[in-house]
């Protein structure tokens, strides 16, 4: 059934079976964990904290892990054309290795702007710009997933400071926030998914009698009290003999028979939901949630025209009048077809759907799991291409291949973005000298109006002069510095913008060279 209540107003590889073997995390332990709101049935509201053991974004904590250098895995360009839409990278790198990870912005060079490094074990999706409150903030989701291919954690919204400002999670006890959808609305609430555990007779589907199944929920939260405004249940209306999977008798974790991996809104307000192991599109009514058409799939409303089909598809999107974009992934989670973006017209009337264009990758790849497209404002369309490829890229509108990246080997993005973004953060910049004197690192995490860094030094604290520049070059910028600069005793980094102003200083710094940290060291005299 489907719940909606008025509304008041005064809140590593992550998709398909095999996550667990892909994302190799242990489960974070000690000061590492995160007890989510959602394990204890409450939701977390707009606080001003990350609901959780994890350092808040914006904090010190990732600044110094900036500092330190526990960058997430690289993206490498390999394609910079004309007729890039303006806007930064969002990307949420995971998979096999144990690297630093977390969400993370990148410029189109590659160059990190900012990132947020999470728990050991814990995973991060979703990375991207939406709206609140009429004010543009950062939205991810971020904890653990499961064999299932669904999640367990927390919904994140930070403002231009990278503060986290609001958490959402279901307020129902019995069920894991999921990581496959984390949208606001403008009614200022947030759309989720989370699942439930049911015993269920599989026999239909060769599984047990006394099996258990997933039970898929969407649900609406209003992101300022927590409180749902509505819920609905994929077994209420989508049986499980729709899957296109058969149970494993002997599987000791719940059927996933559907494997929901996307919710958005339609242009008339109601639910677009996508299943993946149904391989079909839905239109569910936000208000009596009922089932309006099915798109694909064995139970399809639509004649389906040449090429219309899709199979284990991602990220359902409204592309104009009776239009959708949908990114198919053409196979279920092995080789097969290439993947690609598929741009589908329906028609209500004949009940018949058409693929109105498709955009493949020039290198013809083929993506198993995850996988998002996203229309961009000069008409370019921006596609993460998931896993195993890792590749990011970015068509103009005629399908020319204007932006290419790719993340290191068994490293994916569930999704990619691209948007603009502004910040000049609260916190400070940071001046690392090296152990020669020879170079200064400067760090400002999420500072994305920095043109370039300025160093001063000197001998005092108080008499300090300018003695190097270079421009900015990522998060972490190396500034040479020349040979008669190399015997000062304190330094400072200035953050210039594009107009020379000092937007950023950080504060002066002793300069402890190899000698002097020896030296101080307990019993040397």
């Amino acid at each position: 059934m489907t719940t909606r209540l008025p509304r008041t107003y005064a809140t590593f590889v992550l998709c398909g079976v095999t996550v667990a073997a892909l994302t190799a995390a242990a489960p974070a332990t000690g000061a590492a964990a995160v007890e989510h709101a959602a394990d204890s049935g409450t939701a977390a509201t707009g606080s001003g904290s990350a609901a959780g053991g994890s350092a808040a974004p914006g904090s010190a904590a990732d600044q110094a892990a900036a500092v330190d250098g526990e960058a997430p895995p690289r993206l490498d360009v390999l394609k910079r054309g004309q007729g890039l839409a303006p806007g930064l990278l969002f990307l949420t790198p995971q998979g096999r290795h144990e690297t630093p990870r977390g969400p993370q912005i990148v410029d189109d060079r590659g160059r990190p702007v900012w990132y947020h490094l999470i728990p050991q074990g814990f995973v991060a999706a979703d990375f991207q710009v939406q709206e609140y409150r009429g004010e543009k903030v950062l939205t991810w989701w971020e904890g653990e997933s499961s064999p299932t291919g669904t999640g367990s954690g927390t919904g994140y919204i930070a403002d231009e400071n990278y503060d986290v400002i609001a958490t959402v999670t279901t307020p129902d006890a019995g069920e894991r926030t999921d990581f496959h959808e984390f949208r606001l609305t403008p009614d200022g609430t947030a759309l989720i998914l989370s699942y439930r555990d049911e015993p269920y007779d599989l026999t239909p589907v060769g599984g047990p009698k006394d099996g258990h199944v997933l039970d898929y929920v969407v649900q609406e939260i209003d992101i300022a009290t927590g409180e749902k405004v509505m819920d609905w249940h994929s077994l209420d209306h989508i049986p499980i003999t729709d899957s296109d999977r058969r149970a494993d008798p002997g599987a000791t974790t719940p059927f996933p028979y559907m494997h929901l991996n996307a919710v958005g809104l339609d242009h008339d307000g109601d639910l677009l939901l996508s299943g993946r192991e149904t391989s079909t599109i839905y239109k569910v009514d936000r208000e009596t949630g009922e089932v309006v058409w099915r798109l694909g799939g064995k139970r399809s409303d639509f004649r389906l025209g040449a090429g219309a089909r899709t199979i284990g598809q991602h990220n359902i999107e409204p592309a104009g009048e009776d239009t959708y974009r949908v990114f198919d992934n053409q196979n279920m989670g092995s080789p097969g077809y290439e993947s690609r973006v598929a741009w589908l017209r329906i028609d209500e009337r004949r009940m018949t759907a058409e693929l109105v264009r498709q955009q493949v990758h020039p290198d013809r790849l083929t993506t198993g799991v995850e996988g998002s497209s996203q229309a961009l404002p000069n008409g370019n369309t921006f596609v993460s291409w998931g896993s195993p490829s890792g590749r990011i890229s970015e068509f103009s509108p005629s399908g020319r291949l204007v932006f290419d990246g790719a993340l290191p080997k068994d490293i994916s993005s569930y999704r990619g973005y691209r948007a603009p973004w502004k910040s000049t953060p609260d916190t400070a910049p940071d001046a690392e000298v090296n152990d020669t004197v020879t170079a200064v690192g400067a760090v400002w995490n999420g500072a994305t109006e920095v043109e370039d860094w300025r160093v001063l030094g000197g001998e005092k604290e108080s008499a300090l002069r300018p003695v190097a520049r270079a421009e900015w070059k990522g998060l972490d910028t190396e500034v040479r510095l020349p040979p008669d600069a190399r015997d000062i005793d304190y330094v400072q980094v200035q953050a210039l913008d594009a107009r020379g102003r000092v937007i950023g200083s950080s504060p002066v710094e002793a300069v402890e060279t190899a000698e002097t940290a020896e030296a101080a060291r307990p019993g040397r005299h």
